[in-house]
């Protein structure tokens, strides 16, 4: 059988989920799960389902024509269906921390994340034995002020070489362009501390420290044009206090960081995250 997942977003009104449903059954598909979301104040409707089909490329690729002729022309649906078998390609930027991409690829090696990875990308030459271990090419591309717009063109000649799916800014301490973002919407992963805009600067978590904030949490998002404002995805916090020193924030931090990133990183391959009005819908 042919596993699918069909996402689906469009105005709200009855009927929606049996109209979907019963439309696979007539083309002698089977929904397996569904899970669904109404923005009342838009009026929005948000639909994830996990069907069955005859592992058939011809029927499955007619089944696609005719939803788009008949159910999401009357519907006015945003839809997109991926292949659950089908593993995603996955690229890395790094510098020169190390802790997210060694639980990232770790995760990979022990099978967690179901996705090939043909390459980290890196500004710094630092983690290149950490790529070796994992058995991974590593690309080093300096990445200056002079030479900005050479290497991001570099950088994404080799994405699109790859033909990469999603891209993990894995602690990559620089900033893309808005020529960048825009090549790759809502295909851009990125992972850092929540404690701006409070704090920001080279050494949040000492500033942090010196206040003495009771929670520290991380956030990872979507990247877009809007530096740190992209659609949040996953959110996690850790309560600290007065017997916690700078390097307690540190670890912690570290920690949350790594947890996650990789369930955003999960959350993304599953196919369980609609973007609309620079917010997410996660569904579980």
């Amino acid at each position: 059988m042919k596993k699918t997942t069909l996402l689906i977003h469009c105005p709200d009104k009855k009927g929606i989920i049996a109209n979907v449903t019963n439309f696979i059954l007539s083309k002698d598909g089977n929904t397996t799960y569904v899970e669904q979301h109404v923005d009342r104040d838009l009026e929005e409707f948000f639909m994830r389902l996990e069907c069955e089909f005859d592992n058939d490329e011809r029927k499955l690729a007619k089944f696609k024509e005719a939803f788009h002729q008949q159910m999401a022309a009357n519907h006015s649906m945003k839809w997109q269906m991926y292949d659950r078998d089908k593993k995603p390609k996955m690229a890395i930027f790094v510098s020169k921390y190390d802790h997210c991409l060694y639980d990232i690829l770790s995760r990979h090696a022990s099978g967690e994340l179901k996705v090939k990875i043909p390459l980290i990308i890196s500004n710094h030459k630092d983690l290149e034995h950490i790529a070796q271990a994992f058995t991974i090419p590593f690309v080093h591309i300096p990445v200056t002020k002079q030479n900005k717009e050479q290497a991001e063109q570099r950088q994404i000649d080799l994405l699109k070489e790859h033909k990469i799916d999603l891209i993990v800014l894995a602690r990559y301490m620089q900033i893309l362009s808005e020529n960048f973002v825009t090549q790759f919407p809502n295909r851009i992963i990125n992972i850092h501390h929540s404690f701006l805009p409070a704090f920001p600067g080279a050494k949040p978590y000492h500033s942090a420290y010196k206040r003495g904030v009771k929670i520290i949490g991380a956030t990872s998002h979507y990247v877009t044009s809007d530096l740190d404002e992209g659609p949040i995805i996953e959110q996690e916090i850790v309560r600290v206090s007065h017997v916690h020193d700078v390097e307690d924030f540190i670890l912690k931090g570290r920690d949350l960081e790594k947890i996650v990133l990789s369930r955003a990183i999960k959350l993304h391959l599953e196919r369980k995250v609609l973007v609309y009005n620079n917010k997410t819908v996660v569904f579980s």
